[in-house]
């Protein structure tokens, strides 16, 4: 089925993996009502041993589905698993209709290659792109902490967090639920499971370094974003914030350091 479904569909992207070059990312329909599905080929590696690289295809794709369905079932707002085909190196998910946080806050074209995350791209509009959508910077920070809070109770672990990974669903794709803004999150394939404070820590520090790197002046943003992390963690947030003090400490070493 896969392999069918590629030779009819459209390539967006290398995804998130584009500088590694493993992975290709398409859009295709799954029935013939065209609804859309969001296909994740992870392809055959001639410079690795068969063998290896079958074996390595099918740990990272079946550990990306387990970690969709672990925020699934923990309420985390992840695009839904459609099926996974291991043989093929196929995941198939949602396909989100919107535009990532990147995008919304001003930082460039979703052409660009550092935001083809998942495929879900779109056209560069002008103006104050948030005010199609009814929110504000500070309430879609709010979004953002939140979401990244209930990933971290659920213990996992994203592993490439940046403003990139998150999408925010257009109002007109809500359905019966007109009004509500719904942020998700996406492409887990570098997510892993743990309870560690310490990991969650270098989750936020890796978000905070995006910030700062793809969105100048983005302090104050952050702090919103880690305001709403805090308020849903609540009693965990002691923990991990000391831990994210330290990472904070040890980066800065490194870059004294060089």
């Amino acid at each position: 089925m896969a392999a069918a479904l590629i030779r009819s569909s459209t390539l967006i992207s290398q995804g998130a993996e584009a500088l590694l070059n493993t992975q290709r990312v398409y859009r295709a329909s799954l029935h013939t009502e065209g609804v859309p599905v969001l296909l994740k080929h992870r392809f055959h590696k001639q410079y690795r041993h068969a063998t290896l690289d079958a074996t390595l295809t099918r740990a990272r794709l079946a550990g990306e589905a387990r970690a969709l369905l672990r925020c699934l079932r923990c309420g985390v707002s992840v695009p839904g698993l459609r099926f996974v085909d291991a043989a093929s190196g196929v995941l198939g998910i949602e396909w989100i209709d919107g535009k990532s946080v990147r995008f919304l806050l001003g930082s460039g074209d979703e052409g660009e290659q550092v935001d083809q995350v998942d495929g879900h791209n779109a056209d560069p509009i002008d103006g104050n792109i948030l005010t199609e959508y009814d929110l504000s910077k500070d309430a879609l920070m709010v979004l953002v902490g939140t979401e990244i809070a209930k990933m971290h109770l659920a213990d996992i672990i994203h592993g490439d967090l940046t403003t990139s990974n998150m999408m925010l669903r257009h109002p007109a794709s809500m359905g019966n639920s007109p009004g509500v803004q719904q942020l998700v999150l996406i492409d887990f394939g570098l997510a892993y499971t743990s309870t560690l404070a310490e990991d969650k820590a270098v989750d936020l520090y890796v978000l905070e370094r995006a910030f700062a790197s793809t969105h100048p002046e983005s302090e104050p943003l952050f702090v919103c974003v880690l305001d709403a992390y805090k308020k849903k963690m609540g009693k965990e947030w002691a923990t991990i914030g000391r831990r994210l003090d330290e990472v904070r400490l040890r980066g800065r070493k490194r870059s004294m350091v060089g």
